[in-house]
């Protein structure tokens, strides 16, 4: 090994340090000692044959190996490293563990400490996030307990509006509680027509999302769909709310010193005696647990009347079901005979998406929209009784 190749080897250990474990490390010196010792031993074994040159190559080999050592800030001295700690980290871990450099020779382990040991923990020791696994379902609201078209029943028409007669007036009460007198004249009667008009119009939204949006979250193509729809029949809900509770008759009844189901049981008595039969009844659901909760008496727990039942789930009251719904009003209720209802349906429902609705097209946009072009005809207002369980 001539001084160059010396020279060089020493530039690659020290190359080679950096990254290295201890054994790695341990293999890395001793393969460049052996190969000095073994230059250095078959020199001397030749040093009384040599020439002078042959002297001056030892000379330099061995200066060439001092002063790439004093490169590093290291100092040879009793055969004890001494190094020098304020060089660049790779001789400050050279300092730090110089005395088990030393056991590397000699075939011992060593282990070098290269930064404080700490626990692993996410915060200290990750950088970005975690791994994620995704669901391919929204977590969205629940639909409502009770639509209003569920307790009605449908007419589809051709156009926009809906006409019935409605029989208007009765006859004088008894024209035919008499039998005819012999040569008299029969009683005679007469009844009043009033031509109902029910218009259909659109009860409709939309919704705009991006394509990327699309794209990017494959469960947009099912969660939508649903969404529109179950906000189509809150909107639907809460307009036939609405005109139900400005066509129904109003309660007459006192409801002082009644409870609920006493209150609902007049109602019952009133329809039936305009000769109406009531087949449900509509509250709240608070209104509808409060009257499963109501007691015998005060204290003495609870015990519904015998013809309040509660059969499969369905809570009724002499056979009536007694739903519950959360588009009616705050302590009101409806009884009577839902089969005088009908949704007039011009239109069904309908889902629709576009990418040509306004600029969608140079936006990558997608428009989806719903609707239904509906109405509400009643007609029997009197077959319907609203009433309210905090009236005065």
């Amino acid at each position: 090994m001539d001084p160059k190749e010396l020279k060089d080897a020493i530039s690659n250990l020290e190359k080679n340090l950096e990254g290295k474990s201890a054994d790695a490390l341990k293999v890395e010196v001793k393969a460049l000692k052996d190969s000095i010792d073994t230059e250095i031993k078959s020199l001397l074994e030749k040093a009384g044959e040599t020439s002078q040159k042959q002297i001056k190559e030892l000379r330099d080999l061995s200066d060439a190996q001092q002063k790439h050592l004093d490169n590093l800030d290291v100092r040879i001295k009793g055969g004890v490293a001494s190094i020098d700690s304020k060089a660049d980290p790779l001789v400050e871990l050279i300092t730090k563990n110089h005395e088990e450099i030393g056991l590397v020779a000699k075939r011992k382990t060593v282990y070098l400490e290269t930064k404080t040991v700490g626990n692993m923990t996410l915060s200290a020791s990750l950088t970005g996030d975690q791994p994620r696994t995704f669901a391919d379902k929204v977590a969205t609201l629940p639909n409502q307990i009770l639509n209003f078209h569920e307790l009605i029943g449908t007419i589809n028409i051709g156009n926009g509006t809906y006409t019935f007669p409605r029989r208007t007036t009765s006859e004088p009460t008894g024209a035919l509680n008499t039998v005819q007198t012999e040569g008299s004249d029969k009683n005679q009667v007469d009844y009043d027509l009033s031509m109902i008009d029910v218009n259909t119009d659109f009860i409709a939204g939309f919704c705009v999302y991006s394509k990327k949006m699309a794209n990017n979250l494959p469960f947009l193509e099912s969660f939508l769909p649903g969404e529109l729809r179950r906000s189509y029949f809150d909107g639907e809900n809460y307009i036939f709310n609405a005109l139900l509770a400005s066509g129904a008759t109003a309660s007459t009844q006192v409801i002082t010193g009644k409870n609920k189901i006493e209150m609902l049981l007049n109602e019952i008595a009133t329809l039936e005696g305009t000769n109406y039969d009531v087949n449900t009844i509509v509250v709240t659901p608070a209104d509808y647990w409060s009257i499963l909760a109501i007691e015998k008496s005060t204290g003495a727990g609870y015990g519904l009347p015998g013809i309040v039942t509660l059969d499969g789930g369905t809570l009724r009251i002499n056979g009536i079901a007694l739903r519950r719904a959360n588009w009616v009003t705050a302590n009101k209720y409806f009884v009577g005979d839902f089969s005088t209802m009908k949704k007039v349906v011009t239109e069904g429902l309908s889902l629709q998406f576009s990418t040509e609705d306004e600029d969608n097209f140079r936006k990558n946009n997608i428009t989806a929209r719903i609707e239904a072009q509906v109405g509400l005809a009643i007609h029997r207002p009197d077959a319907i009784i609203k009433g309210d369980f905090t009236a005065t």
